[in-house]
């Protein structure tokens, strides 16, 4: 049965990917993200029922609205996939503090400004799903990735705590790739580690589609069924 979709970030990378697919499959969505223009094009090759709307993850007022947009054009929201993420990877001794402001603004506040504007929406249904892409990171952290190992720590633990206080009708997934094939951790301030992440992109890095189908397979199942947790890497992957 196709359900109404709401994807953060979903203008380039696992978004992107993730929107052709459900497209594809049926599903109605609602897109959002900060780029207008990769919005408009992405929806202009979709085939299904497809919204679009301009979200900032970190101003509130623009993710209730993205949530509100979904039950106002196709009366209601089945599922919230909270996509919309950032990366640096650089050594705390740089003290970029900015980047780590921004990091835990997108990462965190992002991802429970989400849970704030669909979950009375899920409890006026009886109904819903949350899907959040964390990250491999928050598994393991590793040299130059502290701040962002942490708030994806942190997403995991809010992911695990929202799925024990929704009860049985709501449902929750997080889903940590490792390497991915996109241009997200290419925000760094530091030339080196920008060397070292496009070149274990590109050694390693799973397509963007098979995050996708993860999305889609957990989406896809019962609804007393709840995949609570995925970890998806390349087989190359340490």
């Amino acid at each position: 049965m196709p359900k109404v979709i709401a994807i953060t970030g979903a203008s380039s990378g696992i978004g992107e990917a993730t929107a052709v697919r459900l497209s594809a499959a049926g599903h109605r969505l609602v897109l959002g993200a900060r780029r207008e223009d990769r919005l408009a094009a992405l929806a202009e090759r979709l085939p299904g029922e497809v919204a679009t709307l301009r979200t900032d993850v970190t101003d509130r007022a623009d993710v209730n609205a993205l949530v509100a947009l979904a039950t106002s054009r196709f009366g209601r929201l089945d599922v919230l996939v909270a996509n919309a993420g950032v990366a640096t990877v650089e050594p705390l001794d740089t003290l970029s503090v900015d980047r780590w402001d921004e990091m835990i603004d997108i990462n965190i506040k992002g991802f429970l400004y989400g849970v704030a504007a669909a979950l009375p929406v899920f409890r006026a249904q009886d109904s819903g799903h949350f899907v959040t892409t964390v990250s491999t990171s928050g598994l393991r952290v590793v040299p130059g990735q502290v701040v962002y190992a942490g708030t994806k720590n942190a997403v995991r633990t809010m992911c695990e705590g929202l799925r024990q206080e929704a009860g049985p009708a709501i449902r929750v997934t997080a889903i940590s790739p490792g390497y991915v094939n996109t241009e997200f951790a290419e925000a760094t301030a530091d030339p080196a580690n920008l060397d070292e992440i496009r070149r274990n992109k590109r050694d390693l890095g799973l397509d963007p589609d098979a995050v996708a189908r993860t999305v889609a397979y957990a989406i896809d199942q019962p609804a007393d069924v709840d995949i609570n947790e995925i970890t998806i890497r390349p087989t190359a992957q340490s």
